[in-house]
């Protein structure tokens, strides 16, 4: 097990343990772990015999590693198996659905004793739950929306899991006589917010036409990889194809191929759907066809590329297109004219500037935050810890946040080979107030500027209170602009639009959170600020070291809105991005 599967049974005891209406202690000490669980940059499997070790880790008591020991002694833990089977699994995905929390779905429990989505949206469409204690029509519609909406993102999975994963895979299969090749496709490789199924393809020899369709080492590797962990169903064995659905419900589709059709294999597997119908239409009409085995000339039959995907959007006339753009969204106009933008990369990344510490919810200190952004190679950092409104965060007022500046400037100079710059993440109160003085703000070297409550605000005043911000004259950044947490909370909704001119007007820019969770801004609005004039700054909202590598989901945002080098200010110097970051 690695530590998120182990994290993932503790929140769903804690959740469990709530709608048993166990106690609160109790419950938050399963939560606190399971976090610590998924901050831990160590294995738990790989240090669950010493007991030192585990007690390191903040969060974990003597309790919870006796409950660690038990899961891998027992493949399990008791509690939560007890649980399950109290309330039924079926507890667990209403614990998925936005409007239900634990307290809610034990109040339906006990008075209509259903556990199951079916029945509570039964129950709701009857306006039978209005009629519970502190419920009403109100919330039963929420309920019933959240239901809608959790069917809808069903079967997807964020972006780093579904890259986990193909990782995973990949590593099985290195190294397996006849492979030579193993890379992922689809929706993963265009680098989409979230994934459903993961394409793997795999090329060798062994799948050539002149290999035999009892090639040994074709069925080694088939063999070889329905061994792969985890797997609870196998869907499709063939000569060419594996399909298997994997305990959390991912499917995986691994294909063999030739490596003379890995190119037109790539470009048809990678898609979109759209891109590519587009791609077959412009070959019809030049007198070829496109599928996955190769570009071919209809007149003779004669295959004219393939081998590359580089070499199949040549013939085709077209400059080579990035995975990242091909949504049929102007791409193949703008490679057939020669027009394609020079897209971002991780190595254009000269700092990160969003960043938390043990002073209010991180897990490391200042100065291990910038070890780990030294060792990146990056020139400059910014530590912007949580103001007094997240009190559950345990927030910075004014007095702490001066000295927590003082902290950073002294870490700073105590620190070679990396700057690091004092910011703030400040709550954007209802009203669009900010929440530390304007004093302090102003000894900032940054202020990222954020929503973290007060979601449901109607569209209008949201735009009024995002506008406010932007305007007060303290703010560099907004922080993840729409508020969504993907599979799990919409974006909250305003006018887009208004806020954008109202940032480009102020030089304020907007944030791309680059944590998978959440990637927000999403591509379609990354867009929008790259047309009306706003810069962005591409952040991973670090918690811990080990959160810095998810720049690199930030970086696939980034080039799916065709942004480049030049509409992103963490690309600057040190001392143009200082420049750049000043307020009036």
């Amino acid at each position: 097990m690695d530590n998120k599967a182990i994290a993932n049974i503790l929140y769903e005891t804690a959740d469990l343990m709530e709608v048993a209406n166990d106690d609160p202690f109790r419950i938050r000490s399963y939560r606190r772990a399971a976090e610590a669980l998924e901050a831990s940059p160590e294995r738990i499997a790989d240090i669950i015999t010493e007991d030192k070790k585990l007690l390191a880790i903040p969060g974990i008591g003597k309790g919870m590693v006796a409950n660690l020991k038990e899961i891998f002694r027992e493949g399990k833990l008791l509690l939560h198996a007890e649980l399950l089977k109290k309330y039924h699994p079926s507890m667990l995905e209403l614990l998925k659905i936005q409007g239900l929390g634990p307290k809610t779905i034990a109040l339906i429990w006990s008075e209509f004793h259903v556990s199951d989505i079916e029945g509570v949206e039964k129950l709701a469409r009857e306006n039978k739950i209005q009629t519970l204690p502190r419920m009403g029509e109100k919330q039963e519609q929420k309920i019933l929306k959240g239901i809608e909406d959790y069917r809808r993102i069903s079967g997807r999975f964020h972006l780093d899991a579904a890259d986990m994963t193909a990782q995973k895979l990949i590593e099985h299969l290195s190294g397996t006589p006849g492979i030579e090749k193993i890379t992922p496709a689809g929706s993963l490789r265009r680098g989409r917010d979230t994934v459903g199924d993961i394409d793997i393809l795999v090329t060798g020899k062994s799948w050539s036409a002149t290999a035999g369709a009892k090639n040994g080492n074709a069925t080694a590797a088939i063999e070889k990889t329905l061994t792969f962990p985890g797997i609870l169903q196998v869907l499709v064995k063939g000569d060419d194809k594996v399909s298997f659905k994997l305990r959390n419900g991912m499917q995986v589709d691994v294909r063999f191929l030739s490596p003379e059709s890995f190119g037109a294999a790539m470009q048809y597997f990678t898609g979109s759907k759209n891109h590519n119908v587009n791609l077959r239409q412009r070959a019809l009409k030049q007198g070829l066809t496109l599928n996955e085995y190769g570009l071919v000339r209809v007149e003779d039959q004669k295959r004219v590329a393939g081998k590359t995907e580089e070499e199949v959007y040549k013939t085709l006339g077209l400059d080579y297109i990035p995975p990242e753009l091909r949504e049929n969204c102007g791409e193949i106009e703008a490679a057939a004219a020669h027009s394609l933008p020079e897209l971002i990369t991780e190595k254009d990344i000269q700092g990160d500037v969003h960043m938390h510490t043990v002073e209010t919810d991180g897990r490391c200190t200042i100065e291990e935050m910038a070890a780990a952004a030294a060792e990146r190679g990056y020139k400059y950092m910014a530590i912007t810890d949580h103001s007094k409104n997240l009190a559950f965060a345990n927030g910075l007022d004014d007095a702490r946040a001066l000295k927590h500046i003082e902290k950073i400037r002294a870490a700073d100079k105590a620190t070679a080979g990396i700057k690091i710059f004092a910011g703030i993440e400040v709550d954007i109160l209802i009203d669009g107030d900010l929440d530390l003085s304007a004093d302090v703000l102003a000894q900032m070297d940054l202020v990222i500027a954020s929503v973290h409550s007060h979601f449901q605000q109607e569209p209008a005043k949201m735009t009024e209170r995002l506008i406010r911000a932007i305007e007060s004259k303290s703010v560099s950044i907004i922080g993840h602009p729409t508020g969504r947490i993907l599979l799990r909370r919409d974006a909250y909704p305003y006018d887009m639009d208004a806020v954008l001119r109202a940032a480009a007007k102020n030089k304020v820019a907007m944030e791309l959170n680059a944590y998978p969770d959440r990637l927000d801004l999403c591509d379609m609005h990354l867009r929008m600020a790259k047309e009306r004039g706003v810069k962005i700054v591409i952040n991973t909202d670090a918690h811990h070291t080990s959160h810095m590598e998810k720049i690199k989901y930030g970086i696939l945002q980034a080039r799916r809105a065709w942004l480049t080098k030049g509409d992103v200010l963490n690309t600057l110097t040190t001392a143009a991005f200082a420049k750049a970051m000043q307020r009036a």
